[in-house]
């Protein structure tokens, strides 16, 4: 026999793509762990993601559990910055550049405080799409030397919020989406006597890539066609108000896969700027919004879940093709905005998850042994399973064994075979196909029906999560997140699955996985060790997953834990802060139920039960405490 070939690192870096979908952040250890770089300028400063998991559990923090490491949040504002800083000097662009965050890629207070702080020396600023938004914005984003972008349908109060913003000194910018909002923003700033800071949105003829292509084109949700920018701007000259037009947006969506969009689009903006300010409309601002991509599924291709382009790509069209268009029109090179959402939170934060067990494909079935006077297809279900290994011809095995189990639920139809003889034709038939699906390992070419074998021979493993809740993208849009083992990936996985959380609901499951050949709905995890937790981690998830989730079964926000690295801890990090996470009195609220209410009334249940002699006071007092302590506990499933 030959040697079997001894597992490596670079086995499971083949699988799970680590490196292509980290961004240098995230990579397998030496010893099979897991391990974060948070600064990818300062590689001796490494954390074990086993390390992490140990001290959440010391801590008594109970699982799933949201990780956010915060300085991975800071570096990617600075990384966007400096990306930008250099390719302007580069290029000798004449403009500068001023990034706002998109308040709507994750709202959590932590999160934008983080970055507002992050950007304080870039004059990185914020986006509020609401009025909501826009309240948080005029709270935190007290840099006055930065910008304020509203963007979304607005009312009248919105408008009067962005004018008080302004009267306190903010350069807060208004994006006008509809001609109708322009009369309005003009007849309040009269009437409050403030001069705004205007913005107009085209509607651009370029379509993005991906899933959100839609953003743009002739039925873009948002902006205005060519000709009702020129009546706006004409209606400004006519107000006196020329000079408040500041701002030229566009957006064609987020998640852009195909950097030719990014190129069209900026070559189409970059003409509509330029035309404006010929017109007489000095704009100083050209955002060329969102859509800065994550290759979560590491194939560095035009797959919706990935991109063909690194950041400096993107950053360097933005530009360099500004440049040119501005220079051949002979028009001052405009100060450039993005609204890079995605790429600033996505890889900060990560879900994790323990495996509470393993639900496979069929059981272990039921003794085979022959029986006297059995039927003949309990037979040649038996005679398959020992011609197998001696068949050449592995479809016709697999054809017949099919065949036979169709046969046999017939059969047992009409009663011509019991329900004892069902289940051993049953135990037989994925005997045959565990059989065939290990020798068809080695096979040069796999018939297209077989090739079904992996995943209906799959395990499932069950989660303590709620996929609703925590990875709404891969259920709503099917979205791919990476899922990796935090720990053993020095071994050999030997069990191909499909996760599935605790909800009940039969879509609460994840079957759509980073593979070498592309997606895959099953993935290669460890055996499950008796006594020993196993933790998964479903990474990415910093972008819209932290704000999406839904109350689906009732299961609510996770307990977050935030992470800081520190070159002075042996560990090189330590948990800043704990944020609980949604208890069953909680969500039992939102819901408008009153868990006082539902105590008392449980308290009363029992108490009649004690008074009918049914149940002893002791017993009684016990349950009653229990029912309490469950309302005030966490909603996930204690492990």
């Amino acid at each position: 026999m030959p040697k079997t070939k001894k597992w490596t690192l670079e086995d499971s870096e083949h699988i799970y793509r680590v490196k292509r979908w980290g961004a240098g952040y995230f990579e397998i250890g030496q010893n099979g762990n897991l391990q974060v770089t948070p600064d990818p300028l300062n590689k001796d400063m490494r954390i074990d993601f086993k390390a992490v998991v140990e001290e959440i559990k010391q801590e008594g923090i109970q699982f799933p559990v949201v990780v956010r490491f915060h300085d991975i949040l800071r570096s990617q504002v600075a990384l966007l910055n400096q990306t930008f800083q250099q390719t302007l000097k580069d290029a000798e662009y004449q403009g500068h550049y001023m990034g706002v965050y998109p308040i709507k890629v994750n709202q959590m207070r932590e999160v934008v405080e983080e970055i507002v702080d992050a950007g304080a020396p870039f004059n990185y600023g914020l986006e509020a799409g609401s009025k909501a938004e826009l309240l948080t914005a005029m709270a935190l984003n007290t840099n006055t030397d930065s910008l304020t972008i509203l963007n979304g349908y607005k009312d009248q109060e919105f408008m009067q919020l962005a004018l008080l913003s302004r009267k306190l000194g903010r350069k807060t910018i208004v994006v006008i989406e509809k001609f109708s909002e322009l009369t309005l923003l003009v007849k309040i700033a009269k009437e409050l006597d403030i001069e705004p800071l205007i913005g107009i949105r085209s509607k651009m003829t370029v379509k993005g890539r991906g899933k959100w292509e839609s953003s743009g084109g002739d039925r873009a949700k948002f902006g205005l066609t060519i000709s009702e920018m020129i009546n706006a701007a004409r209606y400004l000259e006519e107000q006196g108000m020329a000079d408040s037009l500041k701002l030229l947006h566009f957006h064609i969506g987020s998640q852009l896969t195909d950097i030719r969009a990014v190129k069209e689009s900026i070559s189409e903006g970059a003409m509509i700027y330029s035309e404006l300010y010929r017109m007489g409309f000095k704009l100083e601002y050209v955002d060329v919004g969102g859509g800065l991509g994550i290759d979560y599924d590491g194939s560095q291709s035009t797959n919706d879940s990935s991109r063909n382009y690194s950041m400096q790509e993107y950053v360097s069209d933005i530009v360099y093709g500004m440049k040119q268009v501005c220079d051949l029109e002979e028009v001052p090179h405009p100060t450039l905005i993005s609204e890079s959402g995605r790429a600033i939170t996505a890889h900060h934060s990560c879900v994790i998850t323990q495996v509470v067990g393993e639900i496979k494909a069929h059981s272990a079935g039921i003794a085979t042994l022959p029986a006297a006077g059995e039927h003949v297809l309990v037979s040649d279900m038996r005679e398959l399973t020992e011609m197998v290994e001696q068949q050449e011809n592995l479809q016709e095995i697999f054809n017949d064994a099919s065949q036979f189990k169709e046969q046999a639920l017939s059969a047992f139809k009409l009663r011509v075979i019991s329900l004892e003889e069902l289940a051993k034709i049953e135990t037989l038939y994925w005997k045959v196909m565990e059989s065939v699906q290990l020798r068809l390992k080695d096979a040069e070419f796999v018939p297209e029906e077989m090739q079904e074998l992996d995943f209906a021979l799959s395990s499932q493993y069950l989660c303590n999560f709620s996929v609703f809740q925590s990875a709404a993208d891969t259920w709503a849009i099917d979205q791919v997140l990476p899922v990796v083992p935090l720990t053993r990936m020095n071994e050999k996985p030997s069990i191909n699955c499909s996760l599935v959380d605790i909800t009940c609901d039969s879509d609460g499951k994840l079957d759509q996985f980073i593979s070498e050949h592309g997606i895959s709905n099953v993935v290669p995890m460890h055996k499950l060790k008796q006594n020993e937790d196993y933790y998964l981690g479903l990474f990415l998830t910093g972008a819209y997953q932290d704000v999406m989730g839904d109350m689906h079964n009732l299961f609510g926000r996770l307990n977050e834990v935030h992470i800081f690295s520190h070159d002075d801890d042996p560990q090189d990090f330590y948990i800043e802060e704990v944020v609980s996470g949604s208890s069953v009195e909680d969500v039992l609220s939102i819901m408008q139920y009153h868990p006082s209410s539902m105590a008392k009334s449980v308290k009363k249940m029992i108490d009649s039960h004690i008074s009918k002699g049914e149940m002893k006071p002791r017993e009684g007092v016990k349950w009653t405490d229990f029912y309490e302590n469950c309302l005030k506990g966490y909603t996930y499933l204690k492990t």
